[in-house]
């Protein structure tokens, strides 16, 4: 009897890691459920699965903040056909640039609604039916910004902690129900969010005045594509590995900076200037 297909949910699935993770999947004949908000670029993600061998590639235009929305299409997928891998991918990014104190609060509420509700709406509706067959894995997608925070994304770096706790949480909580969860923690990972921050060194950064982006690459240390994003991602999927990091030395990096003296490392990295662009996101009602 032929095996069947893994089932396999993402969501930002229209570009960057969520489609080079989708093409992964679909490599090997997967049943794929695509979630993005630009009808264009998912369908095209849909298309380039589907040639790529993918079993099939449903798609859905949803928002990760509505609660109920996600909540009907999450469970519509696994009521189709059981969901195998759900993963909370979809995110944006918001920050300071150089000389700006804080945060636009609209811009900042908004990342948030993304960033935790919107993995909260993804993952919630799929705990109950995985629990219920005993099988399931969950991939919720963090950050080395919720690993130890950056003075150049305070409200981003808050959102990503928030899920690393979550996803840590629930880990323990629904492994003796069959489920399991994993944390991804990438670091830079050339994606066009990615593409949008620059960071400087201190040899790079010679005027305060200057923008961080005025004719200076971006220092972005242990950069991949997302191709070789998702095969990592994928790999330790597989593996049931906890917490999927890449690349590692920069993980235990992070781990390192978050245990030394906090004046210590924040003065370091104010040596590194970076601009990362607000976010045009806003709440919805």
């Amino acid at each position: 009897m032929a095996k069947s297909a893994v089932r396999v949910l993402i969501t930002g699935a229209s570009s960057g890691i969520g489609r080079a993770l989708a093409l992964a999947y679909a490599s090997e004949g997967a049943s794929l459920v695509l979630l993005g908000r630009d009808a264009e670029r998912l369908e095209a993600a849909a298309r380039a699965c589907l040639a790529a061998g993918a079993e099939e590639a449903e798609t859905h235009i949803a928002d990760v903040r509505d609660r109920e929305a996600m909540a009907r299409i999450v469970r519509s997928a696994h009521e189709k056909r059981p969901i195998d891998i759900l993963v909370a991918n979809a995110g944006v990014a918001t920050g300071l640039s150089p000389g700006q104190l804080l945060e636009t609060p609209e811009a900042v509420r908004a990342m948030l609604k993304i960033n935790v509700e919107g993995v909260f709406n993804t993952v919630e509706p799929a705990i109950v039916p995985m629990c219920a067959r005993k099988s399931g894995r969950i991939a919720i997608v963090g950050s080395m910004a919720g690993v130890r925070a950056l003075p150049h994304s305070p409200a981003y770096c808050a959102a990503k902690a928030c899920v690393h706790m979550w996803a840590d949480s629930l880990r323990a909580q629904l492994a003796a129900h069959g489920v399991h969860v994993a944390l991804i923690v990438p670091g830079y990972v050339k994606t066009p969010m990615s593409a949008r921050t620059i960071v400087k060194t201190p040899f790079s950064a010679r005027a305060k005045e200057t923008s961080a982006s005025a004719g200076v690459e971006s220092w972005q240390p242990g950069a991949m594509s997302d191709a070789e994003a998702a095969r990592i991602i994928k790999n330790g999927l597989e593996r049931r590995r906890n917490v999927i990091a890449f690349p590692r030395y920069m993980y235990w990096a992070m781990r390192l900076f978050s245990l030394l003296p906090a004046a210590l490392v924040d003065g370091v990295m104010r040596q590194f200037p970076a601009e990362v662009p607000e976010t045009p996101e806003r709440e919805i009602s």
